[in-house]
């Protein structure tokens, strides 16, 4: 178990997976979990080591909840890490297999994050604009309106910034208190 530690650390440490995808409403880029399934590959051949994802569904009330397990093992021994997604059944313009799907997802690469050591912080890579940055020019920030209000809050629910809301819209204390509850609240999901 000691050497598949080490192995684990050496991924860990070494491992760069790319935001390779964008989201318009927030303006930013973040990763899947193919992403973080191709960054590994490298690794696995030479480190001796494979990964496995495993998918239960662990509760039905009162939404359907999937336990992901993402695992290292050198075919001996084996290191896990889990993440808990409950299935949105209320997203409108989605069938119950993409609901499904959607959790799924987000189950996988959080798992996979947990165990990689995989944080959500900037890099060089998945930032850098190529200078057009600074030729944009900002315009004022406009107040939500319920419309949006409910968007932002679904945003957040599902792991958006609060930051990436702020940047469009010019929000009260109030509304950033309630943002945070459901930032915390799906952090703590996604445990």
């Amino acid at each position: 178990m000691k050497e598949l530690n080490k192995k684990l650390a050496v991924i860990q440490t070494e491992l760069k997976a790319k935001k390779s995808s964008y989201n318009s409403f927030g303006k930013y880029y973040f990763r899947k979990a193919e992403d973080i399934l191709e960054a590994v590959k490298p690794f696995l051949l030479r480190e001796g080591v494979s990964v496995r994802i495993e998918e239960d569904i662990i509760d039905n009330n009162p939404v359907p909840v999937i336990k992901s397990t993402a695992i290292l093992s050198d075919g001996e021994n084996h290191i896990d890490a889990t993440a808990i997604v409950g299935v949105d059944l209320n997203q409108k313009g989605m069938q119950t297999a993409q609901q499904f799907g959607a959790a799924s997802s987000y189950g996988k690469k959080y798992a996979l994050g947990n165990l990689f050591l995989i944080d959500d912080t900037a890099d060089a890579d998945s930032t850098n604009s190529g200078g057009k940055a600074s030729q944009i020019v900002n315009k004022a920030k406009a107040k939500m309106n319920d419309d949006q209000w409910d968007k932002a809050v679904k945003f957040v629910s599902k792991g958006g910034s609060i930051t990436a809301i702020e940047s469009k819209y010019t929000i009260t204390p109030d509304q950033r208190n309630l943002l945070t509850l459901q930032e915390e609240t799906f952090k703590d999901l996604n445990k």
